[in-house]
């Protein structure tokens, strides 16, 4: 019986226009083998329309896509629109209002992709980052106060509440359960004096009703420097949204290319859309050039489909790509290579299903 899923679909900016189509024509393919058919509703919303509009969405932007089963995202970010202003106008919303309070991103080191570290090979470096994503250091609490005066200054406060920690720590658990590895929780309560020693606190309160999982705590700062020293000895990474911001974005470096990882705002109950965007960010240096990595849009199109509740074509999707970079010379620019964007592309569905 054929499946039918409505997915709201917002290139953004730079790259995300490239890399969102060869994940369509991807999941197109793997969708027809499987039954599944993939409706999308495009939406313009990006910095491009800040620029011309004023604003990165329409005010009723979240309500446009509360129906759809899922968002998939290409990338948001150009020069001339601040950070904050892409982040907080389209992202956050939909995290914030869709209770997408689990950030997952997976990191794999491919064969035929070496690594920017000599220890770390395919056999070894398989690990998930799990960041908490809708509080934390990235909260709305502060202000900036005496503007353009000398006594000027900005107050930011970190928000962790117990239900928060705990949902993300029992979801970090579980998620190593169903891998059979252990935990680290990333921390800093030797710097941080409340909130990180709360967040150890609820960590190891969630943990006695997991006894099946071994874990541990680092702080953030030697955890990083593990994570370059001895990346395979790491299976799950739980970490406050800050920490897992940065920890995710350099263990993709480790894997040989920050255009190769995929993410997931997840809502686990399903009560809300989650949204599924790549790491790589808009890249604008080399927007429109057809060079750009597909690879973290790809797999990201894969997550959508296992959250989706069609886990053997998500298999199916990642186990061509995985082919493609062991069995063959194609890569994109940013893992050495000379292929476009569409001829990696056209490699992969080549091989799905082999």
């Amino acid at each position: 019986m054929a499946t039918t899923h409505r997915i709201a679909l917002i290139p953004g900016d730079g790259i995300g226009k490239e890399v969102l189509p060869a994940a369509r024509e991807v999941l197109d393919v793997v969708g027809r083998r499987h039954g599944l058919t993939l409706a999308y509703d495009e939406f313009d919303w990006s910095c491009e329309r800040y620029a011309r509009e004023g604003a990165m969405m329409p005010e009723d932007g979240v309500e446009q896509v509360r129906g759809h089963d899922a968002i998939f995202l290409g990338a948001v970010g150009f020069p001339g629109v601040p950070d904050h202003i892409s982040l907080w106008g389209l992202l956050i919303p939909f995290r914030r209002a869709f209770q997408q309070y689990v950030n997952l991103r997976p990191i794999r080191v491919f064969e035929g992709v070496p690594s920017p570290l000599r220890n770390a090979t395919p056999a070894d470096v398989d690990l998930v980052v799990v960041r908490e994503n809708v509080e934390g250091e990235y909260s709305e609490v502060g202000g900036r106060f005496a503007r353009g005066f000398p006594e000027e200054m900005a107050v930011q406060e970190a928000v962790f509440t117990r239900a928060g920690v705990t949902r993300i720590a029992d979801y970090a658990f579980d998620l190593a359960t169903r891998r059979g590895g252990g935990l680290t929780s990333a921390t800093k309560s030797n710097g941080i004096v409340h909130t990180m020693p709360f967040w150890d606190q609820v960590v190891a309160e969630r943990a006695a009703e997991h006894p099946s999982v071994t874990w541990n705590s680092e702080h953030i700062d030697a955890l990083c420097a593990k994570l370059v020293l001895d990346p395979a000895r790491f299976d799950v990474i739980v970490a406050s949204n800050l920490f897992g911001d940065i920890l995710s974005d350099l263990a993709a470096a480790l894997a040989g290319s920050i255009g190769m990882a995929p993410a997931g705002n997840i809502n686990p109950e399903h009560d809300h859309p989650s949204m599924f965007e790549p790491v790589h960010g808009s890249a604008p240096d080399i927007a429109g050039k057809g060079i750009a990595n597909p690879i973290g849009a790809i797999w990201t199109g894969a997550m959508m489909l296992e959250h989706l509740g069609h886990p053997e074509a998500a298999r199916e999707v990642l186990a061509a790509v995985t082919r493609v970079l062991a069995e063959t010379e194609a890569r994109t620019a940013d893992l050495g290579g000379k292929a476009t964007t569409s001829e990696f592309t056209a490699q992969v569905t080549e091989f799905i299903g082999r």
